[in-house]
């Protein structure tokens, strides 16, 4: 057998998982009763299952989560943390995603709602969505940088390329006139097209008053708010004990 030459074009050909699950059928005796096709799909199952862990892992990284391994599966929801296990299943399902719905999680500090958020959002990467996270401090410099430097029109459609939005710790400090303009236009490119995920201390019904500007504030909020789902935690501080 040409293992050998065959190996080193499955190499060249950027197939090293193939090459490799090849590798290793020639060192399994039991594999030879098998036919043809069947271990022909085995390496391309090898193959598919690398690239497939290759590009989750690529979308978390670019996600820049706070909390990478946050997971779906280990948020607590119970009646006294104002969560439904039927919500987390149904957000975890991911259809919010290709409706473009939007999520927002309330509740006091400590509570769990950062957790909450980077699950979502870990759920989705793994699902082969493209996310990306920023704390709302954060994201309000990086877009006055980028206008003072010329690249806000680059910035915002980097913003508007994420299918999934996480804004972590919205209403904290007071917004300037600049700030409130850049979180409508921010909002603008993504309505109807890609989804937010919010994260803040303050209930819904307080945002118009941070927002400031009457008129601004409804056309943010208008397009926030109308078509989310809205997670009110409740609970004291779980730092000291656990995350989610």
């Amino acid at each position: 057998m040409l293992t050998e030459p065959t190996i080193e074009k499955l190499t060249a050909l950027r197939l090293a998982a193939m090459a490799q699950a090849w590798t290793e059928q020639g060192k399994n005796p039991k594999l030879a009763s098998l036919s043809f096709d069947e271990r022909f799909a085995m390496l391309v199952d090898a193959e598919y299952l690398a690239r497939d862990n290759r590009r989750i892992d690529r979308l978390l990284k670019e996600a820049q989560l706070r909390l990478p391994d946050a997971c779906v599966e280990d948020i607590e929801a119970t009646p006294g943390r104002g969560i439904e296990k039927a919500t987390i299943r149904q957000l975890g399902a991911g259809g919010w995603v290709k409706e473009h719905l939007n999520v927002l999680v309330c509740g006091p500090t400590g509570v769990g709602k950062s957790y909450v958020a980077c699950a979502l959002a870990q759920a989705a990467c793994r699902r082969g969505h493209r996310v990306l996270y920023r704390r709302a401090p954060r994201l309000l410099d990086e877009l006055a940088l980028a206008r003072a430097g010329g690249g806000y029109a680059k910035l915002l459609a980097r913003l508007a390329r994420a299918e999934i939005l996480v804004v972590d710790d919205w209403g904290i400090g007071t917004l300037k006139e600049a700030q409130r303009n850049d979180l409508l236009e921010v909002l603008e490119d993504r309505y109807g097209k890609a989804s937010t995920i919010v994260t803040s201390q303050l209930p819904v019904a307080k945002w118009h008053d941070w927002i400031g500007d009457p008129t601004t504030a409804d056309a943010i909020l208008d397009r926030l708010v109308n078509n989310a789902y809205k997670l009110d935690l409740k609970g004291h501080s779980r730092r000291r004990t656990t995350t989610n």
